[in-house]
């Protein structure tokens, strides 16, 4: 072992009794250390917990992409265009909706929602994944009522139970004895929540069959076409490619242009907080400086001597740059060590809950990455080093004979 390692390791772990204050500082350097890189891998644990929970809600109830009119015509022949956009390899499914706005009633209440029409055995996207009361069943019960879908904030408003009759209308224009609504009533199948609030207040989903009849559109109409991918990582990639293709009167939309506030809401979160956290990374490190400062001014006398003894300037550099390093490993270790565990409680226990009306789920997520770790740890090492290099060229520069005559 060179003696540059033995000597910064007896520093690092000997104690005298008139050092207590020294030992004290050393101590605040490593629990700044640990904190500052336990806080910003916890950070970005949950942010990255943030982005995968909302991508995978988003994910699950909207469709990859959708077709629809710039003009706001229906689809005349939309399976014709449903058939062309299945050629495309990457497309798993492409289905024919009518999205109405609609007045839906309940025995307590009524409130206007976004109906959407769907094939009878359901949609492209997971929703049914979301069901909290009663089923996925969009088929006609014995009393001839087809089933329909809630979310949970719009089925409370208007005080509706899975079972009971939902009455939908709609009217075009300004309702006259020659001008009537149509009118359809539901059985309420199911009742379906994410988390986000735009979702579970403003939706209905019923046959498109029913919703047609609503609509007043023929059986091959539909206002849309949603898409989904086998790979929702070559959303962007695929719609690239259907734009160059889709002409006038059609455009082509995907999942991140139609629900882009809250996509860039996560991006918002992914790059500041982690940028806030660091500092505290920066700060931790850079305390290294009064710290290591005062480990070359409590060995001084040490210094001179072994000056004497024959060490070179870049021996004693190398042993106060090694003292500085191993603070900072000891406080990185615990730093990380800290936040796995925080990590495992809190994806094992869910501690920490959220309003979720706020943060669209009901407990903070943790997802941690190991390139996270890697990254933090070189990261903190390279700061503390750059830190304990400047009070480490100080010992360097120590004359031993003013050290020794001083000492005297």
């Amino acid at each position: 072992m060179k003696f540059e390692y033995y000597l910064a390791g007896r520093y690092f772990r000997g104690k005298r009794n008139d050092s207590r204050f020294l030992s004290f500082i050393k101590s605040m350097a490593i629990i700044g250390v640990a904190v500052g890189s336990a806080g910003l891998l916890i950070a970005l644990s949950i942010v990255h917990g943030f982005k995968s929970v909302i991508n995978d809600k988003v994910m699950g109830f909207a469709p990859h992409m959708t077709v629809h009119s710039t003009v706001g015509d229906p689809l005349f022949r939309a399976d014709t265009l449903e058939t062309w956009l299945t050629e495309y390899p990457e497309v798993t499914a492409a289905q024919p909706v009518v999205l109405h706005d609609v007045m839906l009633q309940s025995s307590r209440d009524v409130s206007g929602s976004l109906i959407k029409g769907v094939a009878p055995e359901g949609d492209v996207t997971d929703l049914y994944t979301y069901i909290i009361k009663g089923e996925y069943d969009l088929a006609v019960d014995e009393e001839g009522r087809p089933g329909i879908i809630l979310g949970e904030a719009l089925a409370s408003e208007i005080g509706a139970e899975p079972g009971r009759t939902v009455t939908a209308y709609t009217v075009e224009g300004i309702p006259t004895p020659f001008n009537t609504p149509e009118i359809v009533q539901f059985r309420l199948a199911g009742v379906y929540s994410t988390g986000i609030e735009r979702f579970d207040d403003g939706f209905a989903i019923a046959d498109i069959h029913h919703v047609r009849r609503l609509t007043r559109l023929g059986p091959l109409q539909a206002t849309a076409i949603d898409i989904r991918l086998g790979d929702p990582g070559q959303i962007e990639t695929v719609h690239r490619d259907l734009e160059r293709s889709i002409t006038f009167p059609y455009r082509i939309e995907n999942i991140y242009q139609t629900h882009r506030n809250i996509f860039e809401w996560i991006n918002l979160q992914e790059q500041t907080i982690p940028f806030v956290i660091s500092v505290m990374v920066i700060i931790a490190a850079f305390n290294l400086i009064g710290t290591v400062l005062m480990m070359v001014l409590e060995r001084i006398r040490d210094i001179g001597i072994l000056k004497t003894m024959g060490a070179k300037s870049r021996e004693i550099r190398r042993i106060f740059l090694y003292e500085g390093l191993i603070v900072a490993s000891t406080g990185l270790l615990i730093g990380i060590g800290f936040a796995t565990l925080f990590n495992w409680v809190q994806g094992t226990f869910k501690l920490i809950p959220l309003a979720e009306e706020n943060y669209y789920m009901s407990y903070a997520p943790v997802e941690p990455h190991g390139i996270d770790f890697l990254i933090v740890a070189v990261v903190t090492l390279t700061l503390c080093a750059a830190a304990s290099w400047l009070p480490a060229r100080v010992a360097a520069g120590t004359d031993p004979i003013k050290v020794l005559n001083l000492s005297k």
